[in-house]
């Protein structure tokens, strides 16, 4: 069936206006949701002497000899590329690179308000793993990082592999770290408020996904006591024929329980549920679950386990919607950890960096912490400094930073 298409005209448009109703979003992407903007005067030909002509040719020739000046000189060291193929859209899938746009320029506003850092959308038209590597590689001379977005798995885990291995600028597929920073951030205030530490916790994550390998990896890193991951087949383990690459080296680090079979068989006594899958987990898989359990259920719109349900048996409850308390949102973390990155001219954002942005981002909630508050608010002013600070510090202290 196909999706309604409402009135896109903006309120100004009263000539020819009907009786269909006005929709504020078509009315807000009008245009575009970003520019570019001088930072500095061309007022009269001394000011363009300087900005342009004759005056930049001292500045080119100054980087010519000594390529580094390029972050002192120019816009590069503030500066992410936003970069997409379209193929994995929030919850709308592969769309292309046309439609991915309004949500590039989404993110690059984002990076703007929340952690002072420029971006610039840039949505590619190729698919091929080996076309986006390269056309990225060819750009990065203008930016001081990359963001991947929304590419579909399990590209994204190569692409974001190969290209690091030949940039020395950070490279961050959010879709992946993102998610892990905040899902650990939270997860670790909510062990807190019950008295345990990740050390104690069993954790079952639906999905195997972007999302869901990097949320396994990074809490496994953390020091959680042990996680499963769970596809459409059921739980990724050593004795299925039927993996991927990825999956068979996440069968590997995960269920060191020995787990097999479904996903609800696996909540069984679990104290962890995190779901980055879609779908819908039945009402006795999370009865069955520890006592004072912690349910996130991230899916957007529709998370696996309603709230209202989730709530009868789990200590703490997270989603994806910024309806519910305890969000679990991306633009908690990934402003501030570009920021910190650049900062210090980091060649690359390693485990402990994206470690100590879930540190500071949980820290933030403080004295605080309760049911309904584990994960401090993207408007928190708080969140994006505390995180660019530990992302540089731990950057220096890696030894990746260059300033």
């Amino acid at each position: 069936m196909a999706a309604e298409i409402v009135n896109p005209r903006s309120e100004s448009d009263s000539e020819g206006a009907t009786d269909e109703p006005f929709d504020p979003a078509f009315a807000l992407h009008r245009g575009g949701k970003m520019a570019i903007q001088a930072t500095v005067p061309v007022r009269d030909k001394d000011d363009l002497s300087l900005a342009y002509t004759p005056g930049v040719a001292k500045v080119c020739t100054a980087i010519a000899e000594n390529p580094e000046l390029v972050n002192d000189y120019t816009w590069k060291s503030q500066v992410v590329a936003v970069v997409t193929d379209g193929t994995a859209v929030l919850g709308l899938g592969d769309i292309g690179p046309e439609a991915s746009l309004p949500v590039m320029e989404g993110k690059a506003i984002l990076f703007k308000q929340f952690g002072g850092v420029d971006a610039v959308p840039l949505a590619l038209a190729t698919t091929d793993t080996d076309e986006i590597i390269d056309t990225v590689v060819r750009l990065a001379p203008s930016f001081g990082g990359i963001n991947l977005e929304d590419i579909s798995a399990p590209r994204c885990f190569e692409i974001e592999r190969r290209l690091q291995e030949r940039l020395d600028i950070p490279v961050f597929h959010d879709d992946q770290h993102g998610t892990a920073v905040v899902t650990l951030a939270a997860l670790r205030n909510a062990a807190k408020l019950t008295g345990r530490t990740l050390g104690d916790l069993r954790a079952v994550i639906s999905g195997a996904g972007a999302a869901g390998v990097a949320i396994a990896k990074f809490l496994l890193e953390a020091g959680i006591g042990d996680v499963a991951v769970a596809d459409r087949k059921g739980i990724v383990s050593p004795d299925r024929d039927d993996l991927t690459d990825v999956k068979r080296e996440l069968a590997g680090l995960t269920n060191r329980a020995g787990l097999s079979g479904s996903l609800e068989a696996a909540l069984s006594g679990a104290d962890v549920f995190i779901g980055v899958s879609g779908g819908t987990v039945p009402e006795p898989a999370i009865a069955s679950m520890a006592a004072e359990s912690f349910v996130f259920a991230m899916a957007n719109p529709n998370p696996e386990v309603h709230p209202d349900i989730a709530h009868q048996y789990a200590a703490v409850v997270a989603t994806g919607r910024s309806d519910y308390p305890n969000q679990i949102n991306n633009v908690l973390a990934f402003p501030g950890i570009f920021a910190g990155a650049l900062q210090v001219r980091a060649s690359r954002i390693t485990e402990g960096m994206k470690i100590a942005a879930a540190l500071a981002l949980a820290d933030v909630v403080g004295d605080e912490l309760s049911a309904d508050y584990v994960i401090p608010s993207p408007f928190d002013e708080r969140v994006a400094p505390a995180v660019t600070s530990a992302v540089a510090a731990a950057a220096r202290a890696e030894g990746v930073a260059r300033r």
